[in-house]
């Protein structure tokens, strides 16, 4: 990923206040769309302009070419409040971050995350580096904010569970495990939907710890058809099971590893 500058020269008189609901306003956009990633990103006002910092998956992520309708409208409305479109300055790439992946036609997608990843939550199936959203079409009303409040919740479950200093231990793992869970669910119905705009299969990581033992760990059946899906060899050294069938990954318990 990126560290770039988003400067905002002001062309005529403006508030603090309309100014930094327009740059909110953009910044949000251009999260939705992918473009940037996490969920800081620090404004500062400096001689009359605004420079704000963000991640991008990619050095030209914030290409036109890449815009959402969202992010062209949101654009437009800085003329409102008197700033001009922001010039993108790219820092550098961050030395502690995944790169992101290049292939022009992956063969398949993982949806997969942790609480420690703030990359795309969509993965290739071809490298297992994170897709920009961006490059996949918009999932609904015109960009992926359905696919990040997932990831959002799935992170906050996993933060929960691997912290287990609290009675939503239990819970949190319910909804990363559980394929009866909503979170489970959701996550289903987006990768249909990712599944159907782009004609490619796209697995579901269904996280495992537990268990009774490692011999019957590795004897157990897709939870969702009961077929077998133990690998040979694990998919990117860390998928040990795949059904093909449901399409949905998953690990040998972590107690067993």
């Amino acid at each position: 990923m990126f560290v770039a500058d988003l400067t905002f020269d002001c062309y005529e008189d403006t508030t603090l206040e309309a100014a930094e609901q327009a740059i909110i306003r953009l910044v949000n956009a251009l999260r939705f769309n992918g473009q940037i990633i996490g969920e800081e990103f620090p404004t500062v006002l400096k001689d009359g302009y605004f420079i704000t910092r963000v991640m991008c998956p990619e050095q030209d992520s914030m290409h036109p070419l890449n815009n959402s309708p969202f992010v062209k409208h949101s654009l437009q409305k800085l003329n409102d409040v008197g700033l001009l479109q922001p010039k993108v300055k790219i820092i550098g790439q961050d030395i502690h971050a995944n790169g992101s992946d290049c292939c022009k036609e992956p063969s398949s997608y993982i949806l997969y995350t942790t609480y420690v990843h703030t990359c795309s939550p969509l993965y290739c199936g071809d490298d297992f580096l994170p897709v920009p959203l961006y490059n996949i079409p918009a999932i609904a009303n015109g960009d992926y904010k359905t696919l990040l409040k997932w990831q959002e919740d799935w992170q906050a479950c996993d933060q929960i569970q691997i912290n287990g200093a609290t009675r939503c231990e239990f819970p949190a793992l319910y909804e990363l495990s559980d394929p009866q869970s909503d979170l489970f669910r959701r996550g289903m119905d987006i990768c249909k939907r990712i599944k159907y705009l782009t004609k490619k299969p796209v697995y579901y990581y269904l996280y495992r710890v537990g268990g009774q033992n490692k011999e019957e760990e590795s004897k157990r059946l897709c939870p969702s058809c009961g077929g077998q899906w133990r690998l040979a060899e694990p998919w990117f050294d860390l998928f040990d099971f795949r059904c093909d069938e449901c399409e949905i990954v998953s690990n040998m318990s972590w107690d067993y590893q």
